[in-house]
């Protein structure tokens, strides 16, 4: 029962009007709904053995009271500090807004026997 998700096809919002062009399945985001009892069992789960679930301190994302504004005020700081030193600061970028797009969305579905 817990292994059961329902799977949505939610329209993507970037622009993409349905009564302006022709729609494809690239217009679409797969949203997955998971019953309420695993919702239930994480959140007992993570409430009683959080404190075995220690990330590091230069992770920013997907942990409690932290955000992107903590993350450009650490990039800021730092930067700040080398060019302070008159040292050299190099910075890179990596963005993955389409990454998830690009990923085998079948993938979860094929079993190996």
């Amino acid at each position: 029962m817990l292994r059961l998700v329902l799977v949505s096809p939610i329209l993507k919002s970037d622009g993409c009007n349905v009564y302006g062009k022709s729609v494809s399945v690239d217009d679409f985001r797969g949203v997955s709904i998971s019953p309420v009892i695993s919702k239930v069992l994480e959140r007992c789960i993570l409430d009683r053995y959080s404190h075995l679930f220690v990330t590091s301190d230069n992770q920013f994302g997907f942990k409690k009271d932290s955000s992107c504004a903590h993350a450009i005020y650490t990039l800021r700081c730092l930067t700040g500090y080398y060019v302070s030193a008159n040292s050299t600061a190099n910075i890179c970028a990596v963005d993955l807004s389409k990454a998830f797009d690009r990923m085998n969305h079948h993938g979860p579905f094929i079993q190996e026997l």
